[in-house]
């Protein structure tokens, strides 16, 4: 606390990031990140970034990068927005149009960075509770709001919303914008994108950091109709003219052109996923269904922080959310490589 601070500031409360623990021999399953490294074509492509033409300013309006995305999602250049990962992209849409008279709408279980968003610019708004198994209801957010907002899957959770449902949504809501932020929709989900077309407040948000394993990198981008896409670079250029710098824009390009390379880490991490599910399942967990690369599950005999504070005794992360309380019994595990499941599986034998 500081007398100098703003009154925003002292009433922040920030988001916490997954820990960056720095152990020997760590099996980090803590904060989702790819397993498998970058394309290589990607990496090449940084590399010849090095130049003396770094005295220079990157593109502020990432053409190239923009009209790459454009192709890998049959949509126009003018259809996508990139930022300094998709938080940034977030939190330009939570300003750019989500800041209404009404409150917007979102789970109560969920990203919790929305909330914190929501803190930043002063927009109210109301958690919308998830069910017992932990689905989100349609019919709950067809009520007047200033919008709505969740990822797909959801997060903590993993759990997906079919494609079906998410047009059911939109139809609902036509006076308000709906945000689907698709981080992990790459690992087994249908992507909204194709949506974008025929409903005009529709905007997807998606990163390179989990399917691509750009996480270093830093690039997300949004998919929507111009008008929507507008009003996020209104916001950017009046924040930050210049936010992908010259390598972002040159390794997001050569990764979204490496399909090949991309779509075999992702069957990679789904194929282990498959098999780390039966595994915990067999050891008495209950793991929710998850499209992403990460799974939710708790032991019915074991308190899950308990158990995280166990495991990191043995160098395994793991993410455990003490609230709300009625997911504080579970933890949130990345999908790691295949040797890294098994040593965590090994390690929960003896400790359940």
């Amino acid at each position: 606390m500081s007398r100098y601070w703003s009154a925003v500031v002292h009433g922040l409360t920030p988001y916490v990031p997954g820990e960056q623990p720095k152990l020997a021999n760590l099996v980090k399953l803590n904060t989702n990140e790819n397993p498998y490294g970058p394309s290589p074509k990607a990496l090449d492509a940084m590399r010849a970034e090095a130049t003396d033409t770094l005295r220079l300013y990157p593109d502020p309006n990432s053409d190239r990068l923009r009209a790459g995305i454009a192709a890998y999602h049959g949509v126009g250049a003018d259809q996508v927005f990139v930022g300094n990962g998709s938080d940034e992209v977030l939190a330009h849409a939570f300003m750019a149009l989500l800041k209404h008279d009404q409150p917007i709408l979102f789970p109560d279980i969920t990203y919790s960075f929305y909330p914190v968003y929501c803190g930043l610019y002063e927009i109210a708004y109301r958690q919308i509770p998830l069910t017992e198994l932990f689905e989100i209801q349609v019919d709950d957010y067809l009520t007047p709001n200033g919008g709505v907002i969740f990822p797909n899957p959801n997060a903590p959770t993993g759990r997906l919303l079919a494609l079906a449902e998410i047009e059911r949504l939109l139809a609902g809501n036509p006076d308000s914008v709906v945000v689907i932020d698709e981080a992990y929709i790459d690992f087994g989900g249908e992507s909204a994108v194709g949506l974008v077309a025929r409903y005009p407040q529709l905007l997807v948000t998606r990163t390179l950091s989990k399917s691509h394993a750009l996480a270093g990198l830093r690039v997300g981008y949004a998919i929507g109709q111009p008008h929507l896409i507008e009003a996020l670079n209104r916001v950017k250029d009046s924040f930050n003219s210049y936010p992908l710098d010259r390598f972002a824009q040159a390794g997001a390009l050569a990764s979204m052109e490496d399909r090949a390379y991309f779509e075999s880490i992702c069957a990679k991490v789904v194929r282990t996923r498959t098999r780390l599910v039966a595994d915990m399942e067999a050891l008495g967990f209950e793991v929710l269904p998850s499209g992403a690369n990460f799974i939710f599950a708790r032991h019915p005999a074991h308190d899950g922080a308990e158990l995280a504070t166990r495991l990191r005794e043995r160098s395994i992360i793991v993410r455990h959310f003490k609230r709300p309380a009625r997911i504080a019994p579970f933890l949130r595990i990345t999908v790691g490589t295949d040797a890294q499941c098994d040593a965590l599986i090994a390690a929960l034998k003896a400790l359940c």
